[in-house]
């Protein structure tokens, strides 16, 4: 910088050589400098203050936008920041065949506490205690005042819920938004449904995972997002499933019994119309398993898929379709029906001691239930032709219903396959399957002759399966149980307006020790098909330890308690599946003709 001398040389000689005082030019223009220096100053602080003032405008300018964007958005709680992976807590729908929801999602809140943030903890521990009798007070003011800095108080709230908590006011208790599974049809068809619950869970979302049943069975195709939402639709039938499960828990009721299951198939395609097994459960609030005692006692437990159970003489026909399949019979076939029969050390009996021999026909044998034509006719075919039949029919091995459960299905069976075994299995003794199991073998049996394969998917157009028995056999097979409706065991399965045909089976308990069977407990089954002409459903409905005390003395055969339970099933569901009664015409009156004079 250059300045300007404030005693210039030149002025001063100047000045002097005209009297002038020197010490005037040095004042004059030490005054200009500091006016230079004042100018100077005053226009760097005009230009900081104008730099500022642009500083305080921008920012007071992004803080208003912000304020204005929040005041325009939803309120949330504060949100925990947590580091890990994405939790994707959508799950798609469960719907019926006709599209109505069986499982869905609800949005809900969470509750959580941070201690650290809380005003008053005991106060807000009372207050949550008044509104969730269920948490214990003490234990919340342990942790409120304790050293932890966050906690689960409730999962799931309700609206109300939320609103009394939040009308505690304490900073400390926040809410996080979450999806929870929702049940609207409460038990119905809820060992299909099965339940779910959380799997990871963070503040903001949480991930819902199927815990048993289709849930658990599809829980990766449920919760793929590459779906965007599609519905899993299932082959059940919600009013139908309704009806079934009243009617079951009606009957299981009146014939005192301890627990009922029931299948309704379609005879052709194996899609599963309605499955229920009782006592049932609630998916929304699904009890914990049993600790101790039998798994087969809990509400849990399926006794469609995984009760195995000797099904009795429901297996009658499986005997006689396979010796007719092989040629050894016709249903006029007369065959050794004398009873008892003796072989090596054991007895054949006929129930209640009855003899309906010496000789039957291959029909009479199926209306009358008779164990000694139909273990005559067993030992003709022979054990492992026996086996080989029994195995095509799927009774060898678990069902491949889409049930998480089904695996735990699997038939038991005898160790050794001897003449007596090939006896006794011939009419449903010596090996156990489920109500499932056979429903799956009668519908294969008398559809024509084609195996089906279970599923619980809306399947339009299945693949058919092999072969199992001829039209011609399958054909005389529902003739003869037909018969067992209108002449036989089954009386009381007739419904007016549809030709049902069907199988009683009753079959002693095996005693949990393995030491032999009880007096007085049985397992009754009745296993139907109808339209008996044209097949296109099956039912089977087992009773577990039922009893009909109506009269004089208990009567335990399915005649007594499955088959009424069987018959007002289809008369209850025939129409809802759209099948229009078949009216006979009644005959038209006899007129005699008499000569006129």
């Amino acid at each position: 910088m250059i300045r300007t001398p404030l005693r210039p040389l030149a002025r001063i000689l100047d000045a002097r050589n005209r009297g002038e005082n020197p010490d005037a030019i040095e004042r004059e223009n030490l005054r200009l400098r500091h006016e230079e220096m004042r100018d100077k100053a005053r226009s760097r602080a005009e230009g900081r203050l104008l730099v500022l003032a642009v500083f305080f405008f921008c920012a007071f300018s992004v803080v208003g936008a912000r304020m204005g964007i929040l005041a325009g958005t939803t309120v949330e709680e504060p949100r925990a920041s947590t580091a890990g992976n994405t939790i994707f807590a959508g799950r798609a729908d469960i719907v019926d065949r006709r599209g109505r929801v069986l499982a869905t999602n609800l949005s809900t809140h969470s509750l959580y506490a941070q201690p650290p943030h809380m005003i008053d903890p005991e106060r807000a521990a009372h207050e949550l205690v008044g509104i969730f009798p269920d948490l214990d007070v003490d234990r919340l003011i342990k942790d409120f005042t304790g050293k932890r800095k966050f906690l689960w108080i409730k999962k799931n709230l309700s609206p109300e819920q939320m609103q009394k908590v939040h009308d505690i006011g304490d900073p400390g208790l926040l809410f996080g938004p979450r999806e929870m599974r929702l049940y609207p049809n409460g038990r119905l068809a809820s060992h299909v449904l099965g339940g779910a619950s959380y799997g990871v869970e963070g503040v903001s979302s949480a991930e819902v995972i199927g815990v048993a049943g289709v849930e658990k069975a599809f829980d990766t195709w449920l919760r793929d997002p590459a779906r965007d939402g599609q519905p899993l639709r299932l082959s059940l039938d919600l009013t139908v499933q309704a009806a079934l499960e009243r009617v079951l828990d009606g009957g299981m009721k009146l014939t005192n019994a301890k627990g009922a299951a029931a299948v309704l198939m379609d005879a052709d395609t194996g899609e599963i119309i309605s499955l229920a097994s009782l006592p049932d459960f609630d998916p929304n609030d699904r009890p914990r398993p049993l600790t101790k005692g039998d798994q087969s006692d809990s509400p849990l437990f399926n006794r469609a898929v995984q009760g195995l159970y000797e099904l009795g003489s429901t297996f009658k026909i499986f005997a006689v379709s396979q010796a007719m399949e092989l040629g050894l019979v016709e249903p006029d076939t007369m065959v050794d029906a004398d009873a008892p029969m003796k072989w090596g050390r054991y007895t054949i009996k006929e129930f209640q001691g009855k003899n309906y021999g010496p000789l039957l026909s291959v029909s009479d044998v199926i209306a009358k239930s008779s164990n000694v034509g139909t273990a005559n006719i067993a030992l003709d075919i022979g054990g492992e032709r026996q086996q080989d039949f029994l195995e095509s029919l799927g009774l060898f091995e678990p069902t491949a219903i889409e049930l998480v459960e089904g695996p735990t299905g699997k038939p038991i069976l005898p160790a050794n396959w001897s003449e007596i075994v090939t006896i006794t299995t011939s009419y449903g003794h010596g090996m156990s399957a489920s109500p499932l199991h056979l429903a799956t073998a009668y519908a294969s049996l008398l559809n024509g002759g084609t195996k089906v394969t279970p599923t619980l998917l809306a399947n339009p157009d299945p693949e058919p399966g092999p072969r199992v028995v001829s039209e011609r056999v399958s054909a005389a097979a529902r003739k003869m149980l037909r018969r067992v409706v209108t002449d036989g065991t089954a009386s009381l399965g007739e419904v007016e307006g549809y030709q049902v045909a069907g199988k009683t089976g009753t079959a002693d308990k095996p005693r949990r020790d393995g030491r032999g069977y009880y007096n007085d407990k049985v397992i009754n089954t009745f296993s139907s098909v109808f339209p008996a002409d044209d097949p296109q459903y099956v039912l089977v409905v087992t009773l577990d330890e039922p009893s009909d005390n109506t009269g004089e003395q208990p009567r335990r055969t399915a005649g007594w308690t499955a088959v009424p339970v069987a018959a007002e099933v289809i008369r209850r569901t025939a129409p809802l599946l759209g099948l229009r009664p078949h009216v006979e015409p009644p005959l038209a009156p006899e007129i005699t003709l008499t000569a006129s004079r």
